[in-house]
C-alpha cells in the first residue's frame, strides 16, 4: 500500500474533509500523514493517522473565522469582504477576487522549500492536495511528484474549458441571478486574475523546475492523474474534458457521530415546546451576519408556533443572546453532523459542506448563498429540488415563515431521489477509487519496493 501525505490548508472547512478523506485511505491499509498547521493536529488523531506540521498560507480559521488568531491586515481584510456581502453577490466576488491576488501565492519560495524538506524525509509514494491550495500545487506539480487533487467545494472550483473562470459561478439561483453589466465586469476581473497568475505561476516553475512541463493555466492546474469532488455527481454540470480520474464522492462524512448528553437534553427541551426544530448555521466566516441570523429567529418566534431553533451565532453570540429561551439555543459552535440527524430542516449558507451533509442525512434546507460558490450551490440545490434558495440581504422576518413552510412541504420529497446515491458513494468509495488510481500508476521495482512516476 502507498505512503500518502494529505495536505490540508489551515482552515476548519478545508481540513475536516480532509481528515476525513485520511481516514478512509489509511482504513483500506496506505500509510497516511496528515499535513496541516498545528491547530489541527486534533484531527488528525481523530483520524488516526500521522500528523506533520506543516503551514501553507498566511490565513487561517480553526472553526470560528473571527476568533482565529490573525494578523491585522488580515482581520482587515475579513471585515471588508463582510461588508462586501452586505452589498451583494457581485461586489462579494469582486472583493474576493481582489484579495486572491493577495494571497494565491503570498510566499510561493518557503512552500516549496518545506515541501521539498518534506518529501526528503517522508518520500511518500503520492500527495492529496486541497484545490484551494494553489501554492502547494505548484510546488509539487515542480517538485515532479504524483498527488491527486481533491476539491472541497463546486465542482467547477476545477476549470473545465477555456471558457471557464475562476471566481465566476456558472449557474446562479433565481432569487440572485445578478444583471447582464454586472456580471461581465465580474468576468473582467477574474479574467486579469487568471493571466496575472499564470504568468506568475509560469515564471515560478522556469525559474525553480526548468526541466517540468509548463503548468499552463495557474486555476487550471491540478493533477493529472486523478480528481476526488466531495460533491455529487448531477448531470447538469460541466463535463471536464479527457484527463485525470474524476472521482464524485458525494460527500465527506464520516462515521455517525453522537450527540453528547448536553446536546441531547437541549434537544429535548426544544422538542417539548415546540413540533419542528430547524438548525441555523451560516458557516465559520459568515455567522459575523448577525443581521441575518436576527431575522431568521425573530421570523421564527413571532410568526410560528411549532418551531425552535438551534442557532450557530460564532463571536456573535452575546449579540444575539437576548434572542435565546424556550425555543431558541445560541451557541458559538454547535455539532453540526451530530444534529442533523436529529432536526427538521437546516438554514445554510450553501457551502459544499452543509449541502452535502444536508443530503447525507435527509435533512430539506433553506439557503441562504452569500459568496465563494456558494451560488453554484444554490442553484445546484434548487434544481435537484433539495433546497429552497433567498437572497439573504432581502430577508426579513416576516418572510421566514412561509419560506420554512415551503421547505418542509415542497422540498423535503425531493430528497428521496437522492438517498440511493449516497447510501452508495462516500469517503470510503473515494478511498478505493484512490488506491486504485495509486496502485496503476506505482510501478514494482526489484526488491519489493515501489518507485514513483509523476
Amino acid at each position: 500500500m502507498p505512503r500518502v501525505v494529505i495536505i490540508s490548508p489551515p482552515f476548519f472547512s478545508h481540513a475536516r474533509p480532509l481528515s476525513v478523506l485520511a481516514a478512509a485511505l489509511r482504513a483500506r491499509g496506505a500509510d497516511v500523514h496528515f499535513a496541516c498547521a498545528e491547530a489541527f493536529e486534533d484531527l488528525a488523531v481523530r483520524a488516526g493517522v500521522r500528523f506533520e506540521p506543516l503551514t501553507v498560507t498566511r490565513n487561517a480559521n480553526t472553526g470560528v473565522a473571527e476568533a482565529t488568531e490573525q494578523a491585522a491586515q488580515e482581520r482587515a481584510r475579513l471585515g471588508e469582504f463582510l461588508d462586501a456581502t452586505r452589498q451583494g453577490a457581485i461586489a462579494t466576488l469582486t472583493t474576493q477576487a481582489r484579495h486572491r491576488r493577495a494571497d494565491m501565492l503570498a510566499d510561493p519560495d518557503t512552500v516549496f522549500e518545506d515541501l521539498r524538506a518534506l518529501d526528503a524525509r517522508l518520500r511518500p509514494d503520492w500527495y492529496v492536495v486541497d484545490q484551494l491550495s494553489y501554492a502547494v500545487t505548484l510546488a509539487l506539480h515542480c517538485l515532479r511528484v504524483p498527488y491527486a487533487t481533491f476539491c472541497p467545494g463546486h465542482p467547477t472550483y476545477v476549470l473545465a474549458d477555456a471558457d471557464s473562470w475562476f471566481g465566476v459561478p456558472y449557474a446562479w439561483p433565481a432569487a440572485l441571478r445578478p444583471a447582464p453589466r454586472q456580471l461581465t465586469d465580474l468576468m473582467a476581473t477574474a479574467q486579469e486574475n487568471d493571466r496575472t497568475f499564470t504568468a506568475l505561476f509560469d515564471t515560478f516553475a522556469r525559474d525553480n523546475a526548468p526541466a517540468a512541463p509548463r503548468p499552463g493555466r495557474a486555476f487550471a492546474l491540478t493533477s493529472p492523474h486523478a480528481v476526488v469532488y466531495s460533491y455529487p455527481q448531477l448531470p447538469w454540470l460541466p463535463a471536464p474534458g479527457a484527463g485525470p480520474e474524476q472521482v464524485y464522492a458525494g460527500h465527506m462524512v464520516g462515521p455517525a457521530e453522537p450527540l453528547d448528553d448536553a446536546w441531547a437534553r437541549r434537544l429535548r427541551h426544544l422538542r417539548d415546546r415546540a413540533e419542528r426544530v430547524v438548525l441555523v448555521a451560516l458557516g465559520t466566516f459568515l455567522a459575523a451576519r448577525d443581521d441575518v441570523l436576527r431575522a431568521l429567529v425573530s421570523g421564527v418566534l413571532t410568526g410560528t408556533t411549532d418551531t425552535s431553533v438551534v442557532v450557530a451565532a460564532g463571536e456573535r453570540t452575546a449579540a444575539l443572546a437576548d434572542l435565546a429561551g424556550d425555543r431558541v439555543v445560541v451557541a458559538p459552535s454547535v455539532p453540526q453532523q451530530a444534529l442533523l440527524p436529529h432536526v427538521d430542516a437546516m438554514v445554510h449558507h450553501g457551502g459544499n459542506n452543509s449541502f452535502t451533509e444536508c443530503l447525507r442525512f435527509g435533512v430539506p434546507a433553506l439557503i441562504l448563498p452569500f459568496s465563494s460558490d456558494q451560488f453554484a450551490v444554490a442553484h445546484d440545490a434548487e434544481r435537484a429540488g433539495v433546497g429552497l434558495v433567498r437572497a439573504p440581504n432581502q430577508l426579513s422576518p416576516h418572510d421566514v415563515p412561509a419560506a420554512l413552510d415551503a421547505v418542509h412541504t415542497t422540498v423535503r420529497p425531493g430528497l428521496a431521489r437522492w438517498a440511493q446515491t449516497f447510501d452508495e458513494r462516500g469517503p470510503d468509495y473515494a478511498a478505493a477509487r484512490l488506491l486504485a488510481v495509486m496502485d496503476q500508476d506505482l510501478r514494482p521495482v526489484p526488491g519489493g519496493r515501489r518507485s514513483r512516476v509523476g
